[in-house]
């Protein structure tokens, strides 16, 4: 019963999210690439900016900008190549990424937010760190993934195949129904395959391969003072605890028995994990 009633909360939280997901927002980057990006709640409270991961467009963030837009200024980010944004030929890398966050917080307003990044949105608002410093920033939330620290992640086993790999629609289902360890309706699984396979192949396997080395994150993570909150499966448990260790105005968040879409698989636990670091650490 419990689990039908998780899979019948997220279905509706999916048919509902063209209410949820606030207004529709375009600008220009500097490079000419027109980025989506949706916007919700007061526009002179302070600002959270939500960063998907690899392929993934902002409507993920679905759940977290019904529970902040009360409180918050909220903006979900379409990256690049993903979700409704703009699909150029170029720029799927991180000084590029970076700079389009950068541009995103200049549209704002210029004012400090907190950026909470998930996955390969890490990595990208990290590069926005390098390219333009940490003066727009009131706070970092880092999700699930490497930040650099030691030690490296250990890469795991792939299966070995027979025959061909299969179609790209067909691994990107599996890609997107992996994330997840708590059961979720088949048309929200449709919907986001359907979504992610509009980032072009070229596009997709450029942004598994960052050409810099894990200590360019590492260096971004240290270059600044703002409070970060690194809120984690066990995998990155021990990157997490060096922080911790190495940096001050840290906290570490670490989530058992969820997939790496731990804001979906745990909503409830997330959102309010990241509204007491706010009100604790950021604006009290």
């Amino acid at each position: 019963m419990r689990l039908l009633l998780l899979a019948a909360a997220s279905l509706l939280l999916c048919l509902n999210h063209a209410a949820a997901q606030g207004r529709d927002r375009y600008f220009v980057t500097s490079d000419g690439v027109r980025l989506h990006y949706l916007e919700a709640g007061p526009p002179t409270a302070h600002t959270l900016v939500f960063i998907p991961g690899w392929t993934m467009p902002a409507w993920i963030w679905v759940a977290q900008i019904q529970s902040f837009s009360n409180r918050y200024h909220v903006v979900a980010f379409d990256p690049r190549g993903q979700g409704d944004s703009g699909i150029p030929a170029a720029g799927y890398e991180p000084v590029r990424r970076g700079q389009d966050i950068n541009e995103l917080l200049m549209q704002l307003g210029g004012r400090p937010v907190v950026v909470i990044a998930w996955s390969l949105g890490v990595l990208d608002t990290l590069a926005s760190i390098h390219t333009g410093g940490d003066r727009m920033l009131a706070g970092l939330v880092l999700v699930d993934n490497s930040v650099g620290e030691e030690p490296p992640p250990v890469a795991r086993p792939v299966p070995k195949r027979r025959g061909p790999p299969p179609p790209r629609d067909v691994a990107m289902k599996q890609f997107v129904k992996a994330m997840f360890q708590r059961p979720q309706p088949e048309f929200f699984l449709n919907r986001l395959t359907e979504t992610c396979l509009r980032t072009p192949e070229y596009a997709s396997k450029a942004l598994l391969a960052y050409p810099v080395p894990r200590s360019y994150w590492r260096e971004a993570v240290y270059a600044t003072q703002v409070p970060v909150l690194y809120m984690v499966r066990p995998r990155w448990l021990e990157q997490g605890q060096n922080l911790l260790r190495n940096r001050p105005n840290t906290e570490l968040d670490v989530f058992d028995n969820v997939g790496h879409a731990l804001f979906i698989d745990d909503a409830a636990r997330f959102d309010r994990d990241v509204d007491s670091f706010l009100r604790r650490r950021v604006w009290p």
